[in-house]
């Protein structure tokens, strides 16, 4: 074993939680003659989707409450990071180095009220507001830019939307009040509605997704995130319909042997229980 990989073998195998150690472990992963054949296969592209369901994860260990948990999913998400930079150091076109000096080069020119000369208190509401004014400056000494340009569009779908809205509605592109997106809403309603009696299935998945951007512009101006509401909402139906099964084991069935009329009564059972904690 040469000097160079020897080197290499004793910074992988240390117990320390360097940086350094995780780069080195990740390049021997990738060497194409000693490397994992798994991970020398992988691209940008194949990598991407792990990197979305390891954000998730993080996401759910918090809501869990689980730190043990995120401390876990915080180094694969991580990992997700070291995975890319080595892609982009093989290819020429980025290191790790440079992707950590860009991220702090950013917060440094986004944060002038913490870095700058003249330091100044700020709300939050204040910094997200200036925040947006030096990102679309940011944007607009790039590249000319469209009111909606720069919002990646794998992003979820509630995400993405609240977002557009709250792009357009900066340029004036709102309704003054909380009135005109109800009305809206009945509307979309009724042409959904009159989709699913007269037109094609096509036609009323474009009405349906119509009354839903509507409706995340009904949580925007509610100051709502329609994404965690909607989590909420899911976690509570599974917390629900499990409580329901409980039920039923207890008597001695299945969902399968019961029916909508007394699965119903339980679920009305199970809520009147939450509401008397």
């Amino acid at each position: 074993m040469t000097k160079e990989k020897n080197e290499s073998q004793r910074i992988c195998v240390s117990s320390n939680g360097e940086i350094s150690r995780l780069l080195e472990i990740m390049k021997r992963l990738r060497d194409p003659k000693d490397g994992c054949p798994w991970d020398i296969e992988q691209t940008y592209e194949t990598i991407a989707p792990y990197t979305i369901e390891e954000a998730y994860e993080v996401s759910d260990a918090i809501d869990q409450g689980n730190w043990h948990e995120l401390e876990g999913e915080l180094g694969d998400l991580l990992l997700q990071v070291i995975y890319f930079t080595q892609i982009g150091s093989e290819d020429g076109h980025f290191s790790f180095e440079s992707v950590v000096k860009n991220v702090s080069d950013k917060m440094i020119r986004r944060h002038p009220h913490v870095f700058g000369d003249k330091k100044q208190y700020k709300s939050s509401d204040q910094q997200i507001r200036d925040w947006e004014k030096i990102k679309e400056q940011e944007r607009s000494k790039n590249t000319p830019s469209k009111t909606l340009d720069g919002i990646a569009g794998n992003l979820p779908a509630l995400t993405y939307a609240t977002k557009l809205q709250k792009r357009a509605a900066r340029v004036g592109f709102d309704w003054p009040d909380i009135s005109g997106v109800t009305d809206k809403i009945s509307e979309e309603i009724d042409e959904l509605n009159e989709a699913r009696n007269e037109l094609s299935l096509d036609a009323q998945e474009e009405e349906y997704g119509d009354l839903m951007f509507v409706m995340v512009n009904f949580a925007r101006h509610l100051k709502i995130d329609p994404e965690k509401a909607l989590r909420g909402a899911n976690k509570k139906f599974k917390k629900r319909f499990e409580q329901v099964e409980k039920e039923l084991t207890l008597i001695g069935k299945t969902p399968n042997q019961s029916d909508l009329s007394e699965m119903d009564n339980l679920w009305n059972i199970v809520k009147q229980k939450e509401n008397n904690r």
